[in-house]
């Protein structure tokens, strides 16, 4: 187990909870997502990530106490999201954790603002987060083998109309997700 798992599923034993932020699609788009992951499974192998659990991250926040998801609701009460379409059509495969995606060969500006502004607010309110750099990506499968070649993948409209804080709990069969609180474009 490396450090950073150790140190999350501690945290997780007290007064914490596993938050990140996301973009979650609608029935249309998650159905649609959810055949890629079905057709990518046959090719690839692997765990499916269920289809109620499929979304784009946008900050990762790991395990933070309970007590402070209200400044950090305050955090995103400050960004001003804008309508955008973000159009999934590209898929890969990353070697390194064995995980097949469906991303964007485009990412419109709006989502990158948004990424920006969060990131932002939430420095600014002194919640620690994951800075790895933004992959406009949704996982589909982990634990999958590299396929030879990567399918094509007909695009996926995905119109974004709201941004999420997400609780991940660890459950019997992996995660499950519970959307705490969202944020409307243009609210």
């Amino acid at each position: 187990m490396t450090h950073e798992a150790e140190r999350d599923r501690g945290a997780l034993r007290g007064n914490a909870a596993r938050l990140f932020f996301a973009l979650w699609p609608g029935e249309g788009v998650r159905a649609r997502l959810a055949q890629c992951s079905r057709e990518l499974h046959a090719l690839c192998g692997g765990r499916r990530t269920r289809a109620q659990n499929l979304h784009l991250t946008l900050a990762f926040l790991g395990p933070v106490e309970v007590e402070s998801i209200p400044a950090i609701e305050r955090a995103a009460g400050e960004v001003r999201p804008r309508a955008a379409r973000l159009v999934l059509d590209h898929p890969g495969f990353w070697k390194h954790n064995r995980i097949a995606w469906a991303g964007a060969s485009v990412v419109p500006a709006e989502l990158e603002r948004l990424v920006i502004e969060l990131r932002d607010a939430l420095s600014r309110s002194r919640v620690q987060f994951d800075p790895k750099a933004f992959a406009a990506h949704v996982t589909l499968l982990r634990d999958a083998r590299a396929p030879d070649a990567m399918p094509d993948l007909e695009p996926i409209p995905w119109d974004l109309e709201s941004f999420a804080l997400v609780r991940s709990r660890l459950q019997q069969g992996g995660s499950g997700y519970e959307i705490l609180n969202s944020w409307k474009v243009g609210s």
